[in-house]
């Protein structure tokens, strides 16, 4: 069964990859604006429309080009967000956006928060799922200058929270709680079951 990610993210191409899953990208082009302030709700929502509006456009694709209309397929959705005293932090808008985060999140613990969703079409049925992991991250004390450093690599411009756990930022990185690849941006290992499940319903 084709495997479709509706996300341009390069760490979460790296990450279907490592577990061996072969995928190919379509990008959402959905509606990321919503006002919901609960972060394990916001991102099951955004998952959910990146997931269903790739879903519904692979089928009025594979209609209009007369293919087979039981053919199957599996959409991933997925959106990261960072909380921190009950405020969520998407993508800095710049640098200067990115350094206020950081100085926020310097010497403490906060949450990273990834919604997946997964739409599964069998034959003429679509069926879904949506969940959420958390993984708590703590930060030791960063200083003025080590936070422009970072800011000054164009890293965290690009990364829920403005840092990547998994890059230049490892240095400021004291302890995790939970998945570290929910960190990264898709916790694979619950995905991976989650898909088994939907599979075999």
């Amino acid at each position: 069964m084709k495997i479709y990610l509706a996300s341009g993210s390069p760490r979460r191409r790296e990450l279907m990859a490592q577990i061996g899953l072969n995928i190919e990208v379509v990008v959402s082009d959905a509606d990321e604006g919503c006002n919901e302030k609960n972060p394990a709700m916001l991102v099951k929502e955004l998952s959910r429309r990146k997931a269903f509006a790739v879903a519904e456009e692979l089928m009025k694709e594979k209609a209009g080009e007369n293919k087979e209309s039981r053919e199957s397929f599996i959409v991933i959705g997925a959106d990261t967000v960072v909380s921190c005293d009950g405020n969520v932090l998407g993508k800095p808008k710049d640098k200067d956006g990115a350094v206020l985060m950081l100085k926020n999140l310097s010497g403490r613990t906060h949450e990273v928060y990834t919604g997946v969703t997964i739409c599964c079409k069998k034959g003429e049925n679509l069926s879904s799922n949506t969940f959420y992991e958390c993984t708590k991250v703590s930060f030791f004390d960063m200083s003025d200058g080590e936070i422009e450093e970072y800011v000054n690599t164009n890293d965290p411009l690009d990364k829920a929270g403005a840092y990547g756990i998994q890059g230049f930022c490892a240095r400021y990185i004291s302890g995790i709680q939970g998945d570290y690849n929910n960190v990264v941006g898709l916790p694979v290992g619950r995905l991976y079951q989650e898909i088994k499940e939907l599979l075999h319903e």
